[in-house]
């Protein structure tokens, strides 16, 4: 498990440059034979809850880099469980976008 404190209000580029500097190399070592997303949507610029303002093109961006980054150690086994995001709108937009990355990069 991985931990980072996010300041409320982080931009996208900041949050995605957290995710590529703390997550991914950590992921690839690890190695895992199969990945588990627990796939939460509230970080979305129009959720209030999560106070971040990721936009679908970011969490599309973020699924894709962590499956690349043990891709070869998963071999494509992945399951992801929709856990949070409470703008319905963005929500939808969010979740094709994630799942459309999924699609991709097996």
């Amino acid at each position: 498990m991985v931990n980072i404190p996010v300041v409320a209000h982080s931009t996208a580029a900041h949050v995605l440059q957290l995710v590529e500097q703390h997550w991914l190399g950590r992921l690839h070592e690890f190695a895992p034979d199969m990945l588990f997303f627990s796939a939460g949507f509230d970080a979305h610029y129009n959720d209030a809850m999560g106070q971040l303002e990721l936009v679908e093109s970011d969490f599309e961006w973020i699924t894709t880099q962590v499956m690349q980054s043990c891709l070869s150690s998963t071999q494509g086994r992945v399951l992801s469980m929709l856990e949070g995001g409470y703008d319905c709108p963005s929500l939808g937009r969010s979740v094709v976008a994630h799942i459309k990355a999924m699609s991709m990069s097996t």
